[in-house]
């Protein structure tokens, strides 16, 4: 005999208020208002670079203009050798930075690797270099560049740059050689390779996101150096961008040219944030290699 039961009607459960998440609400707002902190001072200078002259002046002051120009741009190409300030800043950056490069990763090599005779010595000499700021070295070089008559000299900014940018580079590029695994160059020493070929060809191929990040800072550091450029190129056709911005003048004693000084900043500034946003990366790969061991 079969017995049937009977099913009793589930009651709907009342459902319960979400929780809201307030950690992550607040960590959102957190991180934009840190982007707009950041931010604010570049979309700026962007928009007083494409004011007119009326709109700068204004008062109450006008942030966002509803009239634009390009006559600032146009005014620093017209008015003054700018395409010359670009080229030699560039020129004076890629080759320190390609010197720093090109010094620092076989010294950084030799005192990962290799037992020199008083190498703790020179790292220990190395950290203290970095302890001081290059402005220190004014009057030394000031000194060394009428002694060479190297003034107006592309020569008068590189070996300075290159020389400040060497520690770092050294220091980054000797951490990450330690970190790579020592089979790798006895295998290659097994192979046949010398240390030249090892160091070239499986070694830096390794380090390249070191490479990458240890270069762009050097290359901000000599794009934007100001006081060196300022005392050793006082030619017309040898500035700098950064040296070439602050000088620049109005068509009176008593005039500020803040559209022009602020189209120079724009480009000034653009080449390095492209430069960053290409190698985005490699500059991540680079800053978090060896955070974590596995």
């Amino acid at each position: 005999m079969a017995v049937v039961t009977q099913e009793r009607p589930t009651t709907p459960t009342p459902t319960r208020g979400r929780n809201i998440p307030w950690k992550k609400i607040l960590m959102t707002l957190a991180v934009i208002l840190v982007v707009v902190f950041c931010l604010a001072p570049v979309l700026w200078q962007v928009l007083t670079s494409i004011k007119v002259n009326e709109d700068i002046s204004a008062v109450p002051t006008v942030y966002f203009p509803t009239r634009y120009t390009l006559n600032h741009y146009i005014e620093l190409f017209t008015r003054r050798p700018f395409l010359s300030y670009i080229f030699n800043s560039a020129l004076v950056s890629i080759i320190s930075t390609a010197l720093a490069l090109a010094i620092g990763a076989p010294a950084a090599y030799a005192l990962a690797r290799l037992r020199l005779w008083g190498g703790k010595v020179i790292l220990a000499g190395i950290l203290i270099v970095t302890l001081f700021p290059g402005i220190l070295l004014f009057l030394g070089l000031l000194e060394i560049i009428q002694g060479l008559r190297l003034a107006n000299n592309y020569l008068a900014l590189i070996i300075p740059y290159t020389a400040i940018n060497l520690p770092l580079t050294i220091l980054v590029m000797r951490s990450f050689f330690e970190q790579l695994p020592k089979d790798l160059e006895d295998a290659a020493k097994v192979d046949g390779y010398n240390t030249w070929q090892m160091l070239l060809q499986i070694l830096l191929p390794m380090t390249l996101p070191a490479l990458v990040t240890t270069g762009i800072l050097t290359f901000i550091f000599a794009w934007n150096e100001f006081i060196f450029a300022l005392t050793f190129m006082t030619s017309e056709s040898r500035k700098t961008i950064p040296v070439a911005a602050a000088q620049l003048g109005g068509a009176s004693v008593f005039e500020v040219p803040y559209g022009p000084i602020a189209a120079a900043t724009v480009l000034g500034t653009l080449p390095l944030v492209l430069l960053v946003l290409f190698f985005q990366r490699k500059i991540v790969q680079g800053l978090t290699a060896g955070a974590v061991k596995g």
